[in-house]
């Protein structure tokens, strides 16, 4: 992982988001070469500064705890397909149902391994149940004013981002 993106330099609040990146760095690199077989290669963080999803299918968790806000994270259609794949081989059957259904265990396990890494340090977060978005051009509210911050991700697969955002 590389430094963070200049706009987040520009405030001491997001060293503490640059920390909470590494974690979903972490997070996000061992679930995907666990669930998937996917070898994938983390970009720069960087503060998003508008709700357009970077994909066309996006899973969303609230965080709740003394902060709040929310963990999305949005994959092209290409990669979502390559994921289910990777995950259950020649198994599938519907391949839309079961590409929401892997967008939203894979963002929930992303959730639990980086919320886990993040109570290490003292701040414990709970999280809801994911809910998937589908479609090109939807939008991700994230809950809080907090500033978003978005780390990009290319695989052999495709590209997806995961966003977090907590106040």
């Amino acid at each position: 992982s590389g430094p963070l993106h200049p706009a987040a330099r520009e405030c001491g609040a997001m060293m503490r988001d640059g920390e909470k990146a590494k974690h979903f760095i972490k997070a996000t690199t061992d679930i995907l070469a666990t669930m998937a077989g996917r070898a994938i290669t983390p970009g720069r963080p960087y503060v998003k500064k508008d709700q357009q999803a970077v994909g066309d299918i996006s899973a969303i968790i609230g965080v709740t705890g003394p902060k709040n806000g929310t963990i999305s994270v949005s994959f092209s259609f290409e990669c979502a397909s390559a994921l289910v794949t990777g995950m259950l081989g020649d198994d599938v059957e519907d391949m839309a149902q079961d590409m929401q259904d892997a967008v939203g265990e894979v963002t929930n396990m992303i959730s639990g391994q980086a919320r886990a890494a993040i109570a290490e340090n003292g701040l414990v977060l709970q999280g809801s149940t994911p809910y998937v978005v589908v479609g090109k051009g939807h939008e991700v509210h994230h809950i809080t004013k907090a500033v978003v911050m978005a780390i990009p991700f290319t695989t052999d697969g495709g590209e997806f981002t995961v966003e977090f955002c907590l106040a």
